[in-house]
This record gives C-alpha cells, sequence and structure tokens, in this order.
C-alpha cells in the first residue's frame, strides 16, 4: 500500500526455496514483495509505475515490505518463520478469517520485532475486528518509515474516525507525499478535507479498470465513515462485482471482498 518516491537497494532474487537463492544485489534494506503474488517465487525489484498495466506488480498496488528478508534468504530461521507466518496471514485475511491473519501476524512480530514497522496488512485486519486504537497505531508506525504512503494515511483516518468522529479524526490527518496515481490522490484529498465520493466515481468511470475500483472502494469507505450505510453498500459491491474487483489478485481486491462480509452484505447492492 505504501508508495515510495525513491528507490532503495532491494534483493532481486529467483527463490525456489528458502535455501536457495541467487542474490543479484547486496542487503540489508526492506524488501518490497508484491501482494499481488502472495510472496510468489519472485522477488521484484520496486518498479514504480502509475501506468503499469494490472499484471505488473508496482509499490501502487499495496506492495509489503519486508525486513527480514535477508534472513530468510540466508537460512536465519527467525526471519524465515516471520516471513511464513505474513504469508499465512496474509492467505488467511483474503479467505475471510480476519481474526486468523492477526494472529499470524502478531507471531511474525514475536519472531522479528523489525516487521511490526511495515505491517501495513496487520493494521487492515484490526480495522476488520474493530480495534481501532491498535489499528491507527499500526498504520502510523507506517508511515513514521514511508511518509509517502497515501492509503495508509487514509486507514489511519479511517480508524480514528471511529475512535474521535470525522472532524476530530481529521485533525490528526497524516499528511503524506504526492501519490503518482491520480485516483488517490483524489481520494486522499476527499478523506482530508471532505468531498463527495459521487464525484470521485464519476472522475474515474470511465478510466482505467483498476481506478474505477479504487474510487468505488475509498467512496464506500467514506460513506462508512460518515456513518452512511447504504452508500458504503453501493460502492463497495460495486467495487467487488467490477471487472477489477472480479479479477485482480490485488489484496485491496480481496479486501472489499473482505469488507462485504464482514458487513453481512450480498454481493448484489
Amino acid at each position: 500500500m505504501a508508495i515510495t518516491n525513491n528507490l532503495k537497494p532491494t534483493i532481486s532474487s529467483q527463490i525456489t526455496s528458502f535455501g536457495s537463492s541467487s542474490i543479484k544485489t547486496t542487503p540489508p534494506t526492506p524488501v518490497k514483495f508484491s501482494r499481488n503474488a502472495l510472496f510468489s517465487s519472485t522477488i521484484l525489484s520496486m518498479p514504480v509505475n502509475d501506468h503499469s498495466p494490472v499484471g505488473i506488480f508496482t509499490r501502487n498496488r499495496m506492495v509489503p515490505r519486508v525486513s527480514g528478508i535477508w534472513d530468510a534468504v540466508t537460512g536465519g530461521n527467525s526471519g524465515r518463520e516471520a516471513l511464513l507466518a505474513i504469508r499465512r496471514g496474509m492467505q488467511l485475511f483474503r479467505e475471510g478469517d480476519v481474526l486468523g491473519s492477526v494472529v499470524e501476524f502478531d507471531k511474525a512480530i514475536q519472531l522479528d520485532a523489525r516487521q511490526k514497522a511495515y505491517l501495513w496488512q496487520r493494521g487492515l485486519s484490526l480495522y476488520y475486528l474493530d480495534r481501532f486504537e491498535e489499528g491507527a497505531e499500526q498504520f502510523r508506525i507506517d508511515v513514521a518509515q514511508n511518509p509517502n504512503d497515501t492509503e495508509e494515511s487514509i486507514w489511519c483516518f479511517l480508524c480514528e474516525a471511529q475512535l474521535y468522529g470525522v472532524d476530530e479524526a481529521r485533525k490528526k490527518y497524516l499528511e503524506v507525499g504526492r501519490d503518482p496515481r491520480p485516483v488517490m490522490r483524489e481520494a486522499y484529498n476527499m478523506f482530508k478535507d471532505g468531498g463527495d465520493p459521487e464525484k470521485l466515481v464519476k472522475e474515474f468511470s470511465s478510466g482505467r479498470e483498476s481506478e474505477y475500483f479504487y474510487a468505488s472502494l475509498y467512496a464506500g469507505l467514506y460513506y462508512e465513515c460518515q456513518g452512511i450505510p447504504d452508500g458504503a453498500k453501493r460502492h463497495i459491491v460495486a467495487a467487488c462485482e467490477s471487472p477489477y474487483g472480479q479479477k485482480s489478485d490485488d489484496y485491496m481486491a480481496a479486501l472489499a471482498k473482505v469488507h462485504t462480509q464482514c458487513r453481512n452484505w450480498n454481493q448484489k447492492a
């Protein structure tokens, strides 16, 4: 979920097992895994390109960072186990087991405390467990590490709006760098300053499939924080049923489905 403007050294390798890899650059900087691939066998460097097609894994699509990867590829047990716990947590979340995902994310932190500064996935799960204070703390920690993360700023706001109300949450709004994605720039400003979620969706309804999905998702989340459940349902269900929501392996596409399950909504608004 995080966006970064300055490329950092990453490990680029093809891993067929944790015990064998070909390292092409030097550690240890937190490495970004594609959430789309859910820690697949390919570890990618960090292309940032707002014009990437759906299949390209970019930081624009909420790519997690895992500081223990060097331990993992060199055989460190705690780092390897932490990565596996994160992988299990992400898969459990995709399957709708939100509580189980938090158990795995917490286990990863126990195994490698460095992970907490990057576990935005944990913050999302905490939101759906109504553990808003912990969720806000997680997102604030993440943004402190990467001050260019638009979506984590929004999710921090969503947690704090549940705790303090929208007006007070806006006073605490985390300001971050400029997102390269037009749809997320508009969403960020809408949450920060107030705005019209219908206008957001209309503006991107004829754009890329991913833009319509994100506009619909964040329009629905905006309605939710305003206490307007009908608007939230209409737009988040639309995000789920959009081509991107149906076909993409994006973690946020899974999140939209989890949202409808947690709210007991049918897939027809």
